[in-house]
């Protein structure tokens, strides 16, 4: 809670929400007074040496940190609105510190007794939803360049599980694996 009178303000945000395979993955972030990290933005914003850069920054500045990780199988049995909320759930209950505030990048308010504020481009507007963007883009593409190890034929190193062409024309010729959203399969397809 609230430490000699600075209250604890967390930002949370997800990664992976439009992939065709791979978990969301969704970070929450309660930044350490004076903190001084100069370049955190909006995860889209930042190249994957930046994010890299910024992660380890942060975590040697004692950022607080809360993940929360939902399997393509889940998204599936839920939809991924719903795989979103819970993973931003399961961020926050997982910090060590409970926040004063939660800042929600997005319109919604999560299924959590905590005073939340839903903000739209959050990741771009405010310093937390930042630096939760940065954490869970970099723990979802680690997931993936892992995945890539096991699947190299469907190229997840590289696309991390966007519908991108060389991923499209994977399914194409050999099918999806474990990892790959059924409820996004028809997508691929129409949109393919």
């Amino acid at each position: 809670m609230t430490r000699l009178g600075r209250p604890q303000l967390a930002g949370v945000d997800e990664a992976g929400r439009g992939c065709l395979a791979g978990p969301v993955v969704a970070a929450a972030v309660i930044l350490p007074a004076g903190f001084a990290v100069a370049g955190v933005n909006d995860s889209k914003k930042l190249t994957p040496a930046s994010r890299e850069r910024l992660f380890r920054q942060m975590v040697a500045a004692g950022v607080a940190i809360g993940l929360g990780v939902v399997s393509a199988r889940e998204i599936d049995r839920i939809n991924i609105l719903q795989a979103s909320l819970k993973a931003m759930v399961l961020a926050l209950t997982s910090l060590r510190q409970v926040p004063d505030l939660v800042v929600v990048d997005g319109p919604q308010s999560l299924p959590l007794y905590l005073p939340q504020y839903p903000l739209v481009r959050g990741d771009s507007l405010c310093l937390p939803v930042a630096a939760a963007s940065i954490v869970a883009k970099v723990i979802r593409d680690r997931q993936m360049q892992y995945y890539d190890c096991r699947f190299p034929e469907y190229g997840f190193a590289s696309h991390k599980g966007y519908g991108t062409r060389r991923h499209r024309a994977a399914l194409t010729r050999i099918g999806p694996c474990w990892l790959h959203r059924q409820s996004f399969r028809a997508k691929a397809e129409v949109c393919g």
